[in-house]
């Protein structure tokens, strides 16, 4: 699939979709269910320092979404597999940790609208299971400032940020691999509208100083996300994020997840924070820095902690 039918699809499902959409008045309701967007009184009229939540919702299935998970994946890494092991499936551990700071939210005259800005940090870790020492594999490290804003249904989020990408010592030392230096500075625009039980999104990224130079600028993101229910504060969820990059003459890099998530894990003094247990699938150019040129598919399952 081109790139071009992948961005055509996104857009069209988050510009339209009228039938499916949820009525204007229950906009922030809707935009309660998918994440918590915090609201302070003040945010009707004018300014909040430090709000709580975001108005953008973490991606579910992007496998560099902003949340903290831990996985175990089953599948093909070529870089990590050799010798007689290299035709068999291996297993590996997949980490990650997020948090976010919002600095200030600008009121946009109703509750969940507005613009925010904050900062937010996540590093992504793969641990090799199959060794004596479940060595460290590779570590990307982001660290960026995040523009949100929320309209109703509609939320976007413009984000400029930075990724360095490092190999664990143990996992060099026993593969002898070529280290890259990899790092990167970027800025990624997505737009996201909520219908209902469904999410839509689109956007792209564009790296303005990479490391090493031979490493392409663009990348187009799609997706879409589906929560449905709340029996006994579960809901059922499932996602489908597509990434197409340049660096890959616009070759897709698949990732699925579905499962459910527990709604009531919560404190009405606290901002609630969805557990998800999820299974996965991903089926492309590997999202982890030091292995973008590889191939890789893998199946798993996670736990999940929204921010």
């Amino acid at each position: 699939m081109r790139i071009e039918s992948g961005v055509r699809i996104a857009a069209f499902l988050i510009v339209s979709g009228s039938a499916i959409a949820a009525p204007a008045h229950a906009a922030a309701q809707q935009a309660e269910r998918w994440c918590f967007t915090g609201f302070h009184p003040g945010e009707l009229e004018g300014t909040v320092t430090l709000p709580e939540g975001d108005l953008f919702c973490a991606l579910l299935a992007d496998p560099k979404g902003e949340h903290s998970f831990a996985s175990w994946l089953r599948g093909e890494f070529p870089a990590i597999q050799d010798g007689a092991d290299a035709d068999d499936d291996i297993s590996i551990g997949s980490v990650g940790l997020a948090d976010a700071l919002p600095i200030v939210r600008f009121g946009g005259g109703a509750p969940g609208n507005g613009l925010q800005v904050g900062l937010a940090g996540s590093v992504f870790a793969q641990v090799d299971l199959t060794a004596e020492s479940f060595d460290l594999i590779n570590a990307d490290y982001l660290i960026g400032v995040p523009i949100s804003f929320r309209r109703g249904e509609f939320s976007t989020r413009l984000r400029v940020y930075h990724q360095s990408s490092h190999l664990g010592d143990e996992f060099l030392l026993r593969t002898e691999l070529q280290r890259e230096n990899l790092s990167f500075e970027a800025v990624d625009l997505l737009l996201s509208r909520e219908m209902g039980p469904i999410r839509a999104y689109g956007g792209g990224t564009y790296l303005f100083r990479r490391e090493p130079d031979t490493l392409e600028r663009k990348l187009a993101q799609a997706g879409l996300e589906a929560r449905v229910g709340a029996l006994r504060g579960v809901r059922f969820v499932a996602a489908l994020d597509a990434k197409f990059t340049e660096q890959h003459d616009w070759e897709g890099g698949w990732s699925a997840r579905a499962g459910v998530e527990l709604t009531q894990w919560r404190d009405e003094q606290h901002p609630p924070r969805m557990v998800g247990f999820l299974a996965e699938f991903y089926d492309g150019p590997s999202p982890y820095g030091q292995f973008f040129q590889e191939q890789v598919r893998w199946f798993g399952l996670g736990l999940h902690l929204s921010l």
